[in-house]
């Protein structure tokens, strides 16, 4: 079924059967109690995990020291380097003596600077191994910020003795800025830059029995590292981040799983999400040392300028099962339709895809089944993952679907609570991978749970069908982001926002939905850079930006006709052409979008869309 190459395949391909998934189907029980609340439980018994992350790389080195472990390329993408299995163990071992050796112990940390490296992830599994927390921060507070605000607030929360960055002058002026708080830390460097320890050197030192004792003495209840939140609501909030909930997380999917772990298969990943974040510093990271597999470090990131670096990967590396942020799969789905090559490597092994952080738009769903369908002669089953970084992931859509937004079911061991909340069921949890608190804030702590110790997540979610609870939930906005227009009439923002940037797809990047106590809905609207170069490369008559706005237009016409009420009809939007600021909170490193930040720093803008007449730069539909 593979056309020839440059063809485009059929969208239309919504009778051609699913690749088999190897997930158990869903089954739970649900209790509806008199106060409207929903408590649903998976009738699945969790599978086995690891006593701790450090004792499982110390099991993986054993049955398989040879084995490839993390690779990353050289710079200006050079041949691959990396650590085997066993390689790994003798680093991770040097570096847990020499924490050891400096009298560090769990009420320490050590701070990670930087983004994916074997080192920052050697570092890591050291401090682990260790009983020394780790702290791996949002490499763009040290390197995009200006004033290095929320790289000094998480100093503050976790006081470390120790501090990693790949690169000393890279990282120079956060160094700097870490040495005027605390002239006492220890600086280690991958490249052992001038007044640094080099990584190399810690690495090298000769483990004894106290490392193997410090390894034994973990527990479910040590505290392995410490992840901050995006800082949506304020200054970042740092979560102690247990061996047994980042444990919790594998022993749920192992419940739903069909088929044994094959020991002889090595499975590829290839991972850009940052370290410093719930998804790939702990379920994808942990997920890989599960396995037994093979992690490549990809420095390319879903942003123009750098997603190239991502393709040329995906020519060498065809992973068994591809994870990442939708804003990737859009781009992936373009540069596939435009490049067969690219389209047979990345399905060669591809047995799922899984996406999270956001809901994944229809119409690039329907591109990646078009696109699988004309390689593969089959649809790809898509799952998600959901949490946050309070709760690890708590539910997964573990069997076919074609619908996208779900939020799945709770994973085996996990207790969800539907809240009514208004209009809508607030999403609640409990378990083993949720964090009991945050660390050094009782106020926020207290806040943060119910009555009955479940985590209030701030999230929306319902049933697709509430007389088969099998079907699943489907993610229903943020709570605190939804608002009333001045009929009263509710808005759900985290379902229109991606339904919008669909509409326009491929000519917007992200959308910002305004329109709180006014008369209708507004969108202020990032034009995506591709949809922006075809539109420099149209011959036809206007500007690139006359042309994007009669398109546009056009598009919210059609929107706004399918729409079906007042709460999904866009009646002004505007184009932004300052990017988000990061120091401001509009946008995270790994892409998203902080609504909220940004109707607060735009506020001139969004008073514009709703000026009794339309002025510049705002286009009514």
């Amino acid at each position: 079924m593979t056309p020839p190459d440059g063809a485009s395949p059929s969208r239309d391909v919504s009778s051609v059967p699913f690749k088999p998934l190897a997930m158990k189907g869903p089954d739970v029980s649900v209790e509806r109690r008199a106060d409207g609340s929903i408590v649903i439980t998976s009738n699945h018994a969790p599978g086995e995990g690891p006593v701790s992350i450090a004792a499982l790389l110390a099991r993986k080195a054993a049955e398989h020291p040879d084995r490839p472990y993390i690779k990353q390329r050289a710079p200006n993408h050079g041949p691959w380097r990396g650590v085997t299995y066993g390689q790994a163990l003798r680093a991770v071992e040097g570096v847990a003596q020499w924490l050891l050796d400096q009298g560090l112990t769990a009420d320490d940390s050590v701070m990670i600077l930087s983004g994916n490296s074997i080192e920052h992830a050697l570092m890591t599994l050291g401090a682990y191994t260790a009983g020394v927390p780790a702290a791996p921060i949002s490499p763009a507070y040290s390197l995009i910020s200006t004033d290095h605000a929320k790289l000094k607030h998480c100093f503050d929360k976790v006081a470390p003795r120790v501090v990693f960055a790949q690169s000393g002058p890279l990282f120079g002026k956060a160094l700097e800025t870490l040495k005027a708080l605390d002239p006492t830390i220890a600086v280690i460097t991958a490249d052992g830059a001038e007044g640094t320890i080099a990584f190399a050197e810690v690495a090298a030192t000769e483990p004894t029995a106290v490392v193997a004792s410090s390894r034994d003495g973990l527990g479910p209840a040590t505290v392995a590292k410490y992840l901050f939140t995006s800082g949506s609501t304020g200054l970042p909030k740092a979560v102690p981040q247990t061996h047994g909930m980042m444990a919790g997380v594998i022993a749920g999917q192992e419940g739903i799983r069909t088929d044994a772990l094959d020991p002889d298969e090595v499975p590829q990943s290839l991972e850009w999400m940052p370290w410093s974040h719930i998804s790939a510093g702990n379920i994808g990271f942990n997920g890989v040392l599960w396995a037994g597999g093979t992690l490549h470090i990809d420095e390319g990131k879903p942003l123009p300028g750098l997603f190239e670096t991502t393709i040329k990967n995906l020519y060498e590396v065809s992973p068994i099962v591809f994870g990442s942020a939708p804003i990737a799969f859009s781009m992936l789905a373009e540069a596939m339709e435009n490049d067969p090559a690219l389209r047979r490597s990345f399905f060669k092994n591809l047995r799922y895809m899984g996406y999270g952080g956001a809901t994944l738009s229809n119409d690039v769903y329907d591109r990646i089944q078009a696109l699988a369908v004309a390689e593969t002669g089959q649809r790809i089953p898509l799952t998600t993952m959901y949490g946050a970084t309070e709760t690890q992931g708590i539910t997964v859509t573990h069997w076919i679907t074609e619908r996208v937004g779900l939020v799945g079911l709770p994973l085996p061991g996990i207790q969800l609570k539907l809240a009514p909340s208004g209009s809508k069921f607030e999403v609640r949890v409990k378990g083993p991978t949720v964090a009991a608190g945050y660390h050094k804030d009782p106020e926020k702590t207290l806040a943060a749970f119910d009555e009955e110790g479940f985590y209030r997540l701030g999230d929306a979610a319902r049933f697709v069908d509430p007389d088969d609870p099998a079907k699943g939930l489907v993610f229903d906005g943020r709570v605190t982001e939804d608002f009333k227009l001045d009929s009263g009439t509710w808005v759900s923002v985290g379902v229109l926002r991606p339904d919008i940037v669909a509409a326009c797809s491929p000519y917007v990047h992200d959308a910002v939905i305004t329109g709180q106590d006014k008369p209708f809905v507004g969108a202020m609207l990032w034009p995506s850079p591709a949809g922006l170069s075809a539109l420099v490369a149209d011959p036809g008559p206007g500007t690139p930006l006359e042309k994007l706005v009669a398109i546009l237009r056009e598009r919210f016409s059609a929107f706004n006709a399918a729409a079906g009420g007042s709460s999904r009809r866009v009646g002004r939007f505007t184009i932004l052409t300052e990017p988000p600021s990061i120091d401001a909170g509009e946008i995270t490193d790994k892409g998203y979008v902080n609504q909220r930040a940004t109707l607060e720093r735009r506020a001139d803008r969004v008073e514009a869309l709703y000026a009794r007449e339309a002025g510049e730069g705002v286009f009514s539909v």
